[in-house]
């Protein structure tokens, strides 16, 4: 069966956002139910399985009409007593499918976007069941008992969904909490909600001008501040904080390791102090006043009907109803598209908070210096390549990529590149299978060049960078193969895979109980091996590029030197190679 009806598809997986009830927060606190008192309010929360959980908290003014792409604005109005036991909302979500090919027959199976669905799902979490734009908000989840003077570490979360999707929910700490019980490192666990999209990370000249790019990456700046702010009234040590995200989050982890220029303080202390990076690290990207980010912007502001407008094209789009808005925001490639990881909306060098490409900024020493880990997916690419129609030869997949991801590239660049990946089926990713069968003509090939550009090449070059231009900092650095299943999947061990092994896998599993210990001997001594027991010493990716090789039923160390060829490419014409 095909699909050709994408806005159709897409409007019956995101609902429609509701209005919350009001609460009596006062009986809430007269019935006894745990509250935390913090200068903005009294803030109630609810307990189950031994997790306290404060749900929902604004920390920031709502970012609607003028303020919409603006960067956030600190919290101005005092909560009172606040009902923090509800599912909080989530950001409204930015563009996830299609078009599915660059011509007008733009069709895709359902085995496609099934797959497509399951690995979205395992990065931003199931959709969630309430939007708004006013979604500034963070959670703050402890052991049971815990209160103010704990001093306990804080893990600082946040979520993945290719700048386009995720929300916090769907990532609730309750089991990596029993996990620091059960090994005598409790801990306190904070996410925070950032606009993605159109509202988190529009780009063009006039946000450029305006000084308001990145405001995704701001919001997660300022829920830091919050943490410093309040997190010892939780129990938490703001002198402890570790940040960790996946994917999109893993990128943003890195971005916030650059922001403005390394400085990570806050009232002349330091907003965290480790920092953890799962399938995203350094992103090589163009000016948001670039030409990609120029087209986009001209895009939205045509589907918009904003071009040309007397009183500026910003302007008319802050007064857009948000409907129209994301309609228009919306109508530009989503991440899991023919373009696919030639994002629309992502990060990018503003000038301002982020002032060039964050592999630069790392070289220039521009850098907050903390110890790291970082981590790849086997097979990282083989989601993103749904999509594509025949990449069998090499001129395709150089007019592919040309196109879409290095336009500072010259051709031989880019054919250079290429030739650096062997055209053999069994050389592609899913990497080691036994499945020599591809979708259409090249699918292997693109899976693991894609892969490799945005995740698992640039994981170690990003290592390197850190290696040679702060070699007294500590880093240490994974590869996951959970899924290899024998080298008979068809997508192997793929972007996301690590989401449920970390959040819901049980700890009678090795890789979920080895993965957490190692995180928080992390979040507990910035480093992975000194605390709780762990099966394999993990050495600093330094000490002889050695990976802590994770797999289904036992872990190993494995030499990160695959592709030294495509590595190499990647590490001398970086700049050549931004998105």
């Amino acid at each position: 069966m095909k699909l050709t009806a994408l806005p159709a598809l897409v409007a019956g997986l995101l609902p429609i956002a509701g209005a919350v009830p009001a609460q009596n927060t006062q009986a809430k606190v007269q019935a006894g139910l745990v509250n935390v008192t913090i200068p903005s309010g009294i803030i109630i929360g609810s307990t189950d399985n031994g997790v306290e959980s404060f749900r929902g908290i604004p920390y920031a003014d709502p970012p609607t009409g003028d303020l919409r792409f603006r960067p956030p604005v600190r919290l101005s109005r005092h909560l009172g007593e606040f009902d923090a036991t509800k599912k909080p909302v989530a950001c409204h979500q930015g563009p996830i499918y299609g078009p599915f090919a660059d011509t007008q027959n733009a069709v895709a199976t359902l085995a496609e976007i099934g797959v497509a669905s399951s690995v979205f799902k395992n990065i931003a979490g199931d959709t969630p069941a309430e939007f708004d734009e006013d979604c500034l908000i963070i959670n703050v989840q402890r052991p049971e008992g815990v209160k103010a003077g704990a001093n306990l570490p804080v893990l600082f979360w946040i979520y993945g969904g290719g700048f386009v999707g995720g929300s916090t929910p769907p990532f609730d700490g309750k089991n990596l909490i029993a996990t620091g019980v059960q090994l005598n490192q409790s801990f306190i666990y904070v996410s925070v909600n950032y606009r993605v999209g159109g509202w988190g990370f529009m780009p063009g000249e006039e946000i450029h001008r305006e000084g308001s790019g990145n405001a995704g990456l701001r919001d997660q700046r300022m829920g830091l501040e919050w943490v410093a702010d309040n997190i010892a009234e939780f129990g938490g040590n703001p002198k402890r904080v570790v940040i960790w995200g996946e994917s999109a989050g893993a990128i943003s982890v890195f971005d916030q390791l650059v922001l403005y220029d390394g400085n990570a303080t806050y009232k002349g202390k330091e907003l965290f102090h480790g920092a953890i990076m799962n399938s995203g690290t350094a992103l090589p990207t163009d000016p948001l006043y670039g030409p990609k980010g120029k087209a986009i912007y001209k895009a939205v502001i045509e589907k918009a009907g904003c071009e040309g407008k007397p009183e500026g094209s910003l302007k008319c789009l802050r007064e857009l109803h948000n409907d129209d808005f994301a309609a228009a925001a919306n109508s530009v490639p989503g991440i899991f598209s023919y373009p696919s990881l030639a994002l629309s909306y992502l990060p990018r060098p503003d000038d301002t908070v982020l002032t060039d490409s964050p592999d630069a900024l790392a070289k220039k020493g521009k850098f907050h210096k903390v110890p790291v880990i970082m981590g790849s997916q086997e097979d990282e690419g083989t989601a993103f390549s749904l999509f594509q129609i025949n990449m069998g030869t090499d001129q395709r997949i150089v007019q592919y990529l040309s196109k879409y991801y290095f336009g500072d590239a010259t051709i031989e660049q880019v054919s250079e590149f290429v030739g650096t990946y062997s055209n053999e089926i069994a050389d592609g990713s899913p990497f080691r299978s036994k499945l020599l069968t591809e979708l259409y003509p090249g699918k292997r090939r693109i899976a693991a060049i894609l892969g490799d550009m945005v995740f698992d090449l640039m994981r170690r070059i990003t290592l390197r960078i850190i290696a040679e231009h702060h070699p007294e900092e500590h880093s240490w650095s994974y590869l996951s193969s959970y899924n290899y299943n024998l080298g008979l999947s068809a997508v192997g061990t793929t972007h996301g895979s690590d989401m449920p092994v970390f959040f819901n896998g049980s700890n009678n599993n090795l890789p979920t109980i080895s993965g957490r210990t190692y995180y928080l001997n992390f979040l507990y001594n910035l480093d992975p091996n000194n605390g709780s027991r762990v099966d394999v010493h993990w050495p600093q990716w330094k000490e002889g590029h050695q990976l802590l090789w994770y797999n289904k039923n036992n872990n190993s160390l494995r030499s990160d030197t695959y592709r030294e060829r495509s590595y190499e490419f990647m590490y001398e014409n970086i700049n050549s190679l931004r998105f």
